[in-house]
């Protein structure tokens, strides 16, 4: 049996022995909510009871550094086992969206693995500590199975992806060295399909921002007043329904991207359908294109919250106020400096010069994308096809968001990213679960990938 061979075996009995899902409940177990104030101890417990020795146990120098923003800390490993060889970089993190306890099933709680059938329920279990937890384990198949891993390796986990990353991106900045390797290889957010292993090399970017229409202080009897005040509801209504049409195809010139080329809709046009669990709406949307060109090579606009008056206890009075808090999703060929100029500009046009544009102080990040044809793609496609049995389906970038920057500008990495949950997980969402037979593939899959890195075989070439 060769080391390949002897890895692949190694996982898929760490996985069938019950010591995957055994791994998986300890790490569930921790309430690593980055969100909420009585989180923050459990921040660093998680990695120092659960990270930290799982990694010294395989071989890799640990340390745990303060959030350069404050947040949660911020732990890096590494492996070094030749500076010639090939240089890895993986990620995870370790903090969980708000519990939501008392909306899970019943039979059903957030910080204790429930296996029901296929489905392990739990928070983080999808999101994110299992997807990180496989990758670790595959590297571990290969350690034990050769006594090397046959790449360096570095690892970092942060403890407030859910809370926006605060911190992450000058933490990268100030440890670029530190950090440094050849390639990028992590994952995080869900496949097309439960059956198929999914590469993305990137992600659509995020603006937040508020629209606001303030016209006075308080509000004044709608029977005395109506057709004598303005309506800012109403002035803010019109002017969102000026952004998009209808439909909801945005209006704004800008923020009408470039980016949707031939070979980019020739890559989305093979993909399978996204099983989402829910039924999609194929009269919403840039009518012109396929869907998944509208999610994963489009920009969408979203009104996320709204308010004017009291709406849990209406009275018979016009508002002086109204508030919309509003995302454009957007991906590669958008200028991110021109989102809200842009607006501006539209909003005047359309005789808006009320509405207020308020950028939001969190939640905004760029948008990312690798060739899906650059050297590692192909590497790392082959590599899980022959693996799993199955050819990945290749997306330029999520269409979700990710603290991609970070690595594919910051540390000027390929980025590679390998998810191992699927869209019905309920992510951020009551009754988070992962699928057991996904996760199997998953774990085999990234032994597979690994395997061939430390092979070196057709291994693309190192960076600058």
């Amino acid at each position: 049996m060769t080391s390949h061979d002897a890895a692949l075996a190694i996982s898929a009995d760490y996985f069938d022995t019950g010591r995957f899902q055994a791994d998986l409940a300890r790490l569930v177990a921790f309430p690593t909510e980055s969100q909420e104030p009585h989180g923050a101890p459990h921040l660093r417990a998680y990695l120092d009871e659960a990270m930290i020795p799982m990694l010294q146990a395989m071989g890799f120098a640990c340390r745990i550094h303060a959030n350069p923003a404050g947040a949660g800390p911020i732990l890096t490993a590494e492996r070094i086992e030749d500076p010639a060889l090939t240089t890895v970089l993986t990620y995870g993190h370790g903090d969980v969206i708000r519990a939501q306890t008392d909306q899970w099933r019943a039979g059903l709680t957030p910080f204790t693995l429930t296996e029901e059938g296929e489905r392990l329920y739990g928070r983080g279990s999808a999101d994110n500590k299992c997807q990180h937890l496989i990758n670790l384990r595959a590297m571990a198949a290969l350690i034990e199975a050769e006594g090397r891993l046959g790449f360096n390796a570095k690892v970092l986990i942060e403890m407030g992806e859910e809370a926006g990353s605060p911190g992450l991106k000058q933490f990268c900045e100030e440890n670029a060295g530190l950090l440094a390797a050849d390639v990028f290889i992590a994952s995080d957010g869900p496949r097309l399909t439960p059956d198929r292993p999914t590469i993305f090399t990137g992600s659509r970017g995020g603006a937040m921002f508020d629209l606001v229409v303030d016209l006075r202080e308080g509000a004044h009897h709608s029977g005395n007043f109506g057709g004598l005040l303005a309506d800012p509801a109403m002035i803010l209504a019109h002017a969102l329904a000026c952004i998009t049409d209808a439909r909801g195809q945005i209006r704004v010139p800008e923020w009408r991207p470039d980016s949707l080329t031939p070979r980019i809709r020739e890559v989305l046009a093979v993909l399978p359908a996204v099983e989402a669990g829910i039924a999609l709406d194929p009269d919403w949307g840039e009518e012109s294109l396929s869907p998944a060109e509208r999610v994963f090579g489009w920009n969408s606009f979203a009104v996320l919250a709204m308010k004017s008056g009291v709406p849990e206890a209406p009275v018979n009075a016009i508002s002086g106020h109204a508030r919309a808090t509003c995302q454009l999703r957007y991906v590669v060929g958008t200028d991110p400096a021109d989102i809200l100029p842009a607006l501006h500009r539209h909003l005047d046009a359309q005789g808006f010069t009320q509405v207020r544009i308020e950028a939001a102080d969190s939640g905004s990040f760029p948008a990312t994308r690798l060739d899906p044809d650059h050297p590692w793609v192909r590497f790392a496609s082959a590599a899980l096809e022959r693996a799993t049995g199955r050819a990945p389906d290749i997306l330029p970038n999520l269409g979700g968001s990710l603290p991609n920057d970070c690595f594919a500008e910051v540390l000027a990495l390929p980025t590679i990213w390998v998810p191992h949950s699927y869209a019905g997980c309920s992510q951020h969402a009551p009754n988070e679960h992962i699928l057991k037979p996904l996760a199997r593939q998953a774990l085999i899959g990234m032994t597979g990938l690994f395997a061939e890195i430390a092979a070196g075989a057709g291994l693309p070439g190192r960076a600058a």
